[in-house]
């Protein structure tokens, strides 16, 4: 689990595809509602084009502070919940659907009914029918740790997120943490499953994967502003996590957003 690898079903950036007669987004939400609705520690939730709730589970429900799932249908988390919250939200399901952006492993918090807010790890996903995207999926996973040290993990991890392209060691983020190296290693694992360089290096190929896709520049500048002087490094590890090569991932990409250009 702690290896970085390609990920079943074509990598981290392909989406999630329906596809068969009997396999539709309302089939298969309906079932991953039954399904999640026993995690009580998991916020589980489907949202159509226009980002309004489809399917949400019974923990969802509870964070909201609401009676029932049909309080939820048809809204958007703008709609749902409060600033600054809502908006961020949003803005990341946007990303999602427009421009077919994955998102792993986000540390953020969450609001709660009660006015407070708690810690958890975001993931994100489009899902493709006949390469169009109609719609995401996404869980926010309740992490355990005290708030204190979550709190010191956010400050490693928005470090990672603003200094990706500069030369990161592992030392530097204990300071920034104000946690020993050990104790900082224990802390990430414990959240998510991965060493500190390997979320780095997740960090750093999810930034690549959309300069490639925003941009035009070459794959050598692209890998030299996520923090890659060897291009060929840059390309191997963009490929174990993707499970495509840099010029491959764009121009599938470009393609993907072109045909979902009508539904923007």
């Amino acid at each position: 689990m702690s290896t970085i690898q390609q990920r079943a079903g074509g990598g981290m950036s392909d989406g999630i595809s329906m596809s068969g007669p009997m396999l539709s987004m309302q089939s298969a939400a309906a079932v991953a509602e039954r399904l999640f609705d026993c995690a009580q520690d998991t916020l589980f939730f489907v949202k159509n084009r226009e980002a309004r709730y489809v399917a949400v589970n019974r923990t969802l429900v509870d964070r909201c502070g609401v009676r029932s799932k049909d309080e939820l249908i048809g809204r958007t988390a703008d709609e749902l919940f409060p600033e600054p919250y809502g908006s961020f939200y949003y803005a990341q399901d946007r990303a999602v659907l427009d421009e077919r952006v994955e998102i792993h492993d986000r540390l953020q918090r969450v609001p709660q009914a009660d006015g407070g807010a708690s810690w958890c790890i975001s993931y994100k996903f489009p899902i493709l029918e006949a390469e169009k995207v109609v719609g995401l999926c996404g869980i926010c996973r309740h992490v355990d740790p005290s708030d204190e040290s979550i709190n010191r993990v956010a400050r490693a991890i928005d470090y990672l997120h603003q200094h990706y392209g500069e030369s990161v060691r592992i030392d530097a983020l204990a300071r920034v943490a104000g946690l020993g190296t050990r104790r900082l290693e224990r802390l990430v694992k414990r959240l998510f499953d991965l060493t500190p360089m390997q979320l780095l290096a997740r960090t750093r190929i999810d930034a690549a994967a959309k300069l490639l896709v925003r941009s035009d520049d070459s794959v050598a500048a692209v890998a030299s502003a996520c923090g890659y002087s060897d291009q060929s490094a840059f390309t191997r590890q963009f490929k174990a996590l993707t499970g495509a090569t840099p010029l491959r991932y764009r121009d599938e990409k470009r393609r993907g957003l072109a045909v979902a250009m009508p539904h923007t």
